[in-house]
């Protein structure tokens, strides 16, 4: 490694900021030649840290930002094949979600149900949110599955998990459900159903036609995955995320979290949709997971992953111009609520 020119802080994530006392330390160009020539030390930080933080680098603009994502991993991508609406803003960079600010975002590994999810995920606070809310919280997986009762960890591997996803037709509106995942040509950039097919076997998504042009794409993995460095042991999956109790969990924790009257009564909405959703066949839900067979996971263990998640999240306020590069291997992230103003960018590897 060269000279370290910065200063080096804390766990996850791991830190770094200008050097007080260096002129040209916060000088954003010079990160990116600085992180190019160390690009293995930033790897090896990755891996044992599982995110890092660049702060005090004067990043404003998306593609400022996409040059510091670059310059730690070049091979950025483009294709989104999650179930988050995101709009394009440069070549590599998107809104990081375009869901409504009351909604909260579970911990998840980017694109987890895919064959080949990214390695790394890039965030990047444009417009810093209100102070106590909208934050992006991170959870080291690893801790996560080491955390879960021996059991359950039994008996999740056993049964693996199954993912549904159903998404609407071309022309399709989210705006009067945000329950509702986006029309399938947005996801796939194509109306062609052929090319569809050929992404979903590239993906391991085995995908059905429905009646009104919508489509299910359903995916079946373990629960987890080895850590390509490492060897560790990740809970690597969007069981919570995408399980019918996700919102009305997300929002029991929040509310005590972060008690208010507003957390208190969305809390309740939620619930009132999770009786309403539970009526529903659960392949007919926007989105729902299952053990393989298509059983139900008792809602005992699924309670117990959100409780080792919640122990294990980290959740910090943002500052303008933070830069959060991710190993998406082995750490979460996820979305607190919030109301005004928030801008926050996402771009992957």
């Amino acid at each position: 490694m060269t000279d370290m020119p910065y200063d080096v802080s804390g766990e996850l994530p791991l830190t770094i900021t200008p050097r007080p006392g260096n002129p040209s330390g916060a000088d954003r160009d010079g990160l990116c030649q600085w992180l190019r020539a160390n690009r293995d030390w930033v790897q090896e930080q990755l891996a044992q840290h599982g995110a890092l933080r660049f702060r005090g680098f004067a990043i404003r603009e998306p593609i400022e930002f996409e040059a510091v994502a670059a310059a730690v991993d070049p091979e950025l991508k483009n294709q989104y094949l999650g179930t988050s609406p995101r709009d394009a803003l440069s070549d590599y960079v998107f809104n990081a979600s375009e869901l409504p600010d009351y909604f909260p975002i579970a911990q998840h590994c980017e694109m987890s149900f895919c064959a080949t999810p990214p390695r790394l995920v890039f965030f990047s606070c444009l417009e810093e949110p209100a102070e106590g809310s909208g934050e992006t919280p991170l959870c080291d997986f690893r801790a996560v599955w080491r955390d879960l009762d021996s059991d359950v960890r039994a008996r999740f591997e056993a049964g693996g998990i199954r993912i549904v996803r159903n998404y609407t037709a071309p022309g399709g509106s989210r705006d009067d459900d945000p329950t509702m995942l986006k029309p399938w040509p947005e996801m796939f950039q194509t109306t062609d159903r052929a090319e569809v097919e050929r992404q979903c076997r590239e993906e391991g998504f085995t995908p059905t036609w429905l009646a009104g042009d919508g489509l299910r794409l359903e995916s079946t993995q373990p629960v987890t995955r080895e850590h390509p460095v490492t060897g560790e042991t990740v809970w690597f999956n969007h069981l919570t995320t995408f399980h019918v109790s996700n919102a009305a969990g997300e929002y029991a924790r929040i509310a005590a979290f972060r008690p208010s009257e507003r957390h208190r009564a969305i809390h309740q909405m939620a619930r009132d949709l999770e009786k309403r959703l539970r009526d529903q066949p659960s392949d007919e839900r926007s989105m729902h997971s299952t053990y393989l067979d298509g059983s139900e996971f008792p809602d005992s263990d699924v309670e117990a992953v959100r409780e080792a998640v919640w122990r294990n999240m980290v959740i910090e306020p943002w500052r303008l111009g933070d830069v959060v590069a991710i190993d998406n291997r082995s750490v979460s992230h996820g979305r607190m609520p919030y109301e005004g103003a928030r801008r926050v960018v996402v771009a992957w590897a």
